[in-house]
């Protein structure tokens, strides 16, 4: 093999869709408005004390115009579509003519927790109600989680290596660290990397309550009445995620390609940091999750102290929220009382391997100067002393950012960027 090019990579666009909006504009507008995108399942009908969720307000896949009724029907795996929405929002952002010369050399890495089960569930009920004939031939290709990616090239045109990295909630991160790798290595120019996910359906929603993963909303409960205050990560009163829908893409571009082309970038991505636990198939476990967030920070090239802003995975689970600050705590130190930390689930909700909504975000606070809230904030004494940014974006100025994710399986996958 060729020794690597060790090429320096960037982010040159991003698209997003999730709770807040179909859009990056429209998710960004309203999470600096410190606005969260929760609601009552509208998506099916569930019996389960967690059914506010984050859905993507007003989403049809019918309404794109390469997609029509048939579109929809055949490819009935939800994150098929909503990839290439995301794909193409995110290419156009960035300025990037794919042709000849560029489509060879771009790759995509869409990753995802849920794939399509969707479909899966479709398929089944036909064969139930309608016998084996009715399923639809369709559903293997649906069911494929490199399928979106696929389709998404042949939407845009790119011709590079297509895959999916599956590392449950991590995914999307995955998919960066991955994406990055390859260019630095000289194997493409340009990668689209994220996360998309459609995971409201009836069994997953039930799957996560009875494992007391997501929040069960009863009657005093402050989000009884407002289900905006149903994910509250590091809040005393934290009781579980909210389960979402959404979809996150980057585009990664090298240095030099950057130049050639006359593309803008927004930020570096400076460090990559990955483990797995070996301990437990949800329980996290603190000292693998603390090799990742410090090979993150050597892979850049920095020091803890160098860090200005954590974008947290912070579920607004009791666990998990606490085991992220004590792995935080043995990486900083006293410094992580000078750092600002946020989780965008607050706003959001979890929208499992879509962590690149979350990275978008973080770049794009870089670039306004502007930090995030972890919305719905009532201090936990067990955190004193910590800045979780609570309730309001905050304008703050700052470089360095990393971004974390953590997946069942026990996945670890953080991410540095570099404000350019």
């Amino acid at each position: 093999m060729k020794p690597p090019k060790n090429r320096r990579v960037f982010v040159v666009g991003y698209g997003v869709a999730s709770p807040l909006g179909k859009t990056f504009k429209q998710t960004w507008e309203r999470a600096v408005k410190g606005e969260a995108g929760f609601r009552k399942v509208t998506r099916c009908q569930v019996e389960s004390l967690c059914d506010v969720v984050g859905e993507i307000p007003d989403w049809d896949p019918k309404e794109f115009a390469f997609s029509n009724e048939k579109e929809v029907y055949n490819w009935n795996a939800a994150f098929v579509i909503l990839t290439m929405v995301v794909c193409k929002e995110a290419l156009e952002d960035s300025g990037l003519q794919i042709n000849g010369e560029t489509g060879p050399r771009t790759a995509c890495l869409i990753g995802s927790s849920i794939n399509g089960t969707d479909s899966f569930r479709i398929a089944m009920e036909n064969m139930r109600v309608n016998g084996p004939l009715k399923v639809s031939p369709y559903l293997l290709p649906n069911l494929c989680s490199n399928l979106p990616s696929g389709k998404a090239g042949m939407l845009l045109g790119f011709t590079g290596p297509v895959f999916s990295p599956q590392g449950a909630c991590a995914s999307g991160n995955y998919a960066v660290a991955v994406g990055s790798r390859m260019i630095r290595d000289g194997d493409c120019d340009f990668v689209l990397a994220g996360g998309v996910d459609m995971p409201i359906m009836p069994e997953i929603i039930h799957g996560f309550a009875n494992m007391n993963a997501t929040v069960k909303i009863v009657p005093h409960d402050r989000a009884y009445e407002d289900p905006s205050q149903a994910s509250r990560p590091f809040s005393s009163d934290r009781k579980g995620f909210v389960l979402s829908e959404g979809g996150g893409v980057i585009v990664l571009a090298a240095e030099e390609a950057i130049s050639h082309y006359g593309l803008k970038a927004k930020a570096e991505v400076m460090g990559i940091g990955w483990s797995s636990d070996a301990y437990h198939f949800t329980r996290p476990n603190k000292d693998t999750i603390i090799r990742a967030i410090r090979e993150t920070i050597d892979d850049a090239g920095l020091k803890p102290h160098d860090v200005e802003y954590v974008n947290a995975h912070g579920t607004s689970t009791a666990r998990g929220d606490s085991t992220e600050v004590d792995c935080l705590r043995a990486v900083f130190g006293d410094m992580l009382k000078h750092i600002p930390i946020s989780s965008n689930k607050s706003q959001i909700g979890h929208t499992l391997g879509a962590a690149a909504i979350e990275n978008a975000l973080t770049i794009e606070g870089m670039r306004q100067g502007v930090v995030l809230p972890t919305i719905n904030h009532i201090p936990d004494p067990q955190f004193d002393g910590l800045d979780f940014v609570p309730n309001e974006a905050r304008r703050r100025r700052h470089e360095i950012a990393m971004s974390n994710a953590f997946g069942f399986g026990g996945t670890n996958c953080c991410v540095i960027f570099r404000g350019v």
